[in-house]
């Protein structure tokens, strides 16, 4: 059957190519036009299909993957499950070790995705022999056959989003954003995005702003400024795949102009409202580049010229026992004010 009606080979053939929503009601009072990048188009439901194919791809061509071997990686959920997508398809075995900070849908997920997973402590120092990075390296020496993705150090991470998420922003946008916000976990979809558009805003004169989202808890905002890691900085936190414990050379920190702090709390209610008022059902990680958005209003970054577009890094559905649950956001202590009341609800009619 032909392609050109939609017919393909595989799902894996689905990745990229995502679309560019406006964003219209949580954006009403702000300055600018605003323009969501939504991940969750991805057939893996989320913005890490990309790196997990490019890089499985890559290492195919070079020669260090052959038919029936074995991909290991380190993940909070959403490239692990990308990463079992591709294994499915090619043809290889999956082990991925997982942050305990990760949702109980996205476990199962990768369960159901028929890799093998080894949960392991969030809370933990990176050379803690219990860190799912050490647990992974453990895992690749102890496998025959065996290929560290290794996510977090691997610098196809940033070559992916330079091939593909950052000129579909471009074409999308039709070269006039100004700003791109992201958040910034590896730091491959934020580095990648950003090189690829700021070469472009060069080539034609413009000026593009790069803007990272950090979080509480995480070193990353403090070392872009003083290229200093700060072990002062890291203390828990509850939002997945953003932000870090360590510096992550898959971030190319030269290309992001600045770094914005968000909240575990706000993100999650932000989160929520975007499903509420947009009608778009997306992630914590989401949620929080939202936030970010809506304190640079605050404090005037944009004018009503700009063109902002946020990244959305993947969809809501693996959040339900998190922000989407009101059991855990209660658990949390997130319903501590008259303003943060579950505003639906559910009745039984017997």
């Amino acid at each position: 059957m032909k392609k050109d009606l939609n017919v393909f080979d595989n799902v894996l053939q689905l990745i990229g190519n995502t679309p560019l929503i406006k964003l219209n009601n949580m954006t009403s009072d702000f300055k600018g036009n605003y323009f969501a990048k939504v991940e969750a188009f991805n057939p893996g439901h989320s913005s890490k299909d990309r790196i997990a194919l490019h890089i499985i791809e890559q290492a195919e061509k070079k020669g260090i993957l052959s038919p029936g071997d074995t991909i290991i990686e380190t993940t909070s959920g959403n490239t692990g499950f990308s990463i079992a997508m591709v294994s499915i398809i090619k043809g290889y075995k999956c082990i991925l070790a997982v942050s305990s900070k990760s949702s109980a849908d996205k476990i199962d997920m990768l369960k159901s995705m028929g890799a093998n997973v080894y949960v392991c402590p969030a809370h933990v120092s990176a050379d803690d022999n219990r860190s799912y990075y050490q647990v992974a390296k453990r895992l690749h020496e102890e496998t025959k056959g065996s290929v560290y993705i290794n996510q977090y150090f691997n610098e196809l991470n940033i070559d992916a989003h330079y091939h593909t998420t950052g000129p579909e922003i471009w074409k999308q946008s039709e070269g006039k954003i100004t700003h791109l916000v992201a958040c910034s976990g590896t730091g491959g979809t934020i580095s990648g995005t950003a090189k690829y558009l700021k070469e472009q805003s060069r080539r034609f004169g413009t000026n593009i702003k790069i803007i990272g989202v950090d979080a509480y808890g995480s070193v990353l905002k403090k070392y872009h400024e003083t290229k200093e890691f700060d072990e002062k900085e890291i203390y828990p936190y509850r939002i997945e795949g953003l932000g870090k414990n360590l510096i992550p050379t898959a971030t190319d920190f030269d290309s992001i102009d600045e770094f914005i702090k968000v909240t575990d709390e706000e993100s999650a209610h932000t989160a929520r409202d975007i499903a509420i008022k947009e009608g778009l059902f997306v992630g914590y990680t989401s949620g929080a580049a939202m936030q970010a958005i809506k304190q640079l209003n605050e404090s005037d970054e944009f004018s009503e010229d700009d063109n902002i577009v946020v990244i959305f890094p993947d969809h809501g559905s693996r959040y339900m026992s998190k922000v989407f649950s009101d059991k855990w956001m209660g658990e949390q202590g997130f319903f501590d004010s008259e303003k943060e009341e579950v505003t639906s609800s559910i009745q039984y009619v017997k």
